[in-house]
């Protein structure tokens, strides 16, 4: 049996995550709100899925416990998840990850050599540029799209989503050899790709013949819906369609949906590009750990329950940050987000990265919008998570609001 922690963990710990590397602050409070990492807690049914892939362990002990792909029951796994969601997948078209990240890093050391050129929307994942970056490219921004109009109430009512025509035109003019995009409750504007764009994303990828990464990691948390597995959300289909261009290549995780310290994420890609990165990946970690790959097994089997419990507990959080922003600094425009964990706050002004500094001051970490974007734009705006949990949100406005007087008085 695997032992219960009787009391949360206490001891100092080194911060790190999805966020942007930031400077600690010189003097903060034991109370640190951290409202820069977009991770959260365990679900209650974390403990469970381990015990349950602890006693399936031994089947696995008499091998080597290398499976560069993945061990096959998770991959059949995963491939029944993507043709639930209406991409037809078979296990020999998924690469087991250590994490997405992992997962992005190796499809960047596999397609991209120096001076590549890669597309990004702008802003995006910080992270996913850093690793394009690292493996030689140079990066060509997009446009997000309407995430950015929903921001600004009664502004710009007539803004395009995401310009496909635009993307299409570039694609043509910049010859990229990779573009990465994030379909679902984009990271940090929480756009969410339509229908006819995901349709225009495949076309256009086909059409010029590049690789599009489609970054699905926030996907399952789609924050109104009530838990009925038949709902429909604003996610209407898989970037990938039915699954059958060799151009469109998925990224999973099981970070976002179940629990950061799960470091388990997937490819979804034809079985040709899957077999490279496998030969890739060996020489970073030849393989993810057996016992986390078979917990993620356990959690997708009970996938339905402990989303629900995650959703509820998001949508609370979520609902209790913008109502306090509001009341507090009712001057910042503050879009409600139907998914995903972080809010695009436009403070009015270009003054993030000084706020940023004297947020942490205070005690709050908080992401500046520049670090989000590949030429350093965006300097009015701010990523707030809300996957903290009720108390840490409910003290870390107050010191927001004293770090703004500072900076905006």
């Amino acid at each position: 049996m695997l032992p219960r922690a009787t009391r949360p963990r206490t001891a100092p710990r080194a911060r790190g995550g999805d966020a942007p590397p930031a400077p600690a602050p010189h003097v903060a409070p034991i109370d640190l709100a951290d409202l820069s990492q977009a991770t959260s807690a365990a679900p209650s049914g974390l403990h469970g899925a381990y015990s349950r892939a602890l006693e399936r362990l031994p089947e696995y002990l008499s091998g080597g416990g290398y499976e560069p792909y993945g061990v096959g029951v998770l991959r059949e796994a995963i491939a029944d998840h993507h043709t639930r969601r209406g991409t037809p997948t078979t296990p020999d078209e998924v690469l087991v990850t250590t994490g997405a990240q992992h997962a992005i890093t190796t499809l960047a050391g596999t397609l991209l050599g120096v001076g590549d050129r890669a597309v990004v929307q702008s802003p995006t994942y910080y992270h996913a540029m850093e690793a394009l970056r690292r493996a030689g490219a140079r990066l060509v921004p997009v446009p997000v799209g309407r995430g950015d109009r929903e921001a600004h109430p009664g502004r710009d009512r007539d803004a395009p989503g995401f310009d496909v025509d635009l993307f299409g035109s570039t694609l043509r003019q910049v010859s990229p050899r990779l573009v990465y995009l994030v379909p679902d409750f984009h990271n940090p504007t929480a756009y969410t790709l339509t229908a006819e764009e995901r349709a225009g994303v495949r076309d256009a990828a086909a059409r010029h013949r590049v690789t599009v990464v489609g970054d699905e990691t926030l996907t399952d948390l789609d924050l109104d819906l009530d838990g009925d597995p038949d709902a429909v959300g604003p996610v209407v289909e898989p970037l990938a369609g039915d699954g059958t261009s060799p151009y469109v290549v998925t990224v999973g995780s099981a970070s976002k949906s179940f629990w950061g310290g799960l470091r388990v994420g997937w490819v979804r890609a034809h079985p040709d590009l899957v077999a490279r990165l496998a030969r890739t990946r060996q020489s970073a970690d030849i393989a993810t750990a057996v016992l986390e790959q078979l917990a993620v097994v356990e959690l997708l089997d009970d996938a339905g329950s402990v989303l629900a419990e995650r959703r509820r507990m998001l949508r609370a959080q979520r609902d209790q940050l913008c109502g306090l922003l509001a009341a507090a600094m009712p001057d910042w425009r503050v879009h409600v987000p139907e998914g995903g964990l972080s809010l695009w706050v436009d403070v009015g002004a270009p003054v993030a990265q000084a706020f940023a500094a004297a947020a942490a001051a205070e005690g709050v970490l908080v992401n500046a919008g520049p670090t989000f974007t590949p030429d350093g734009s965006a300097a009015d705006r701010l990523r707030l998570t809300f996957s903290r949990p009720p108390e840490e949100l409910e003290r870390a406005v107050p010191r927001l609001a004293a770090a703004w007087s500072r900076v905006a008085g």
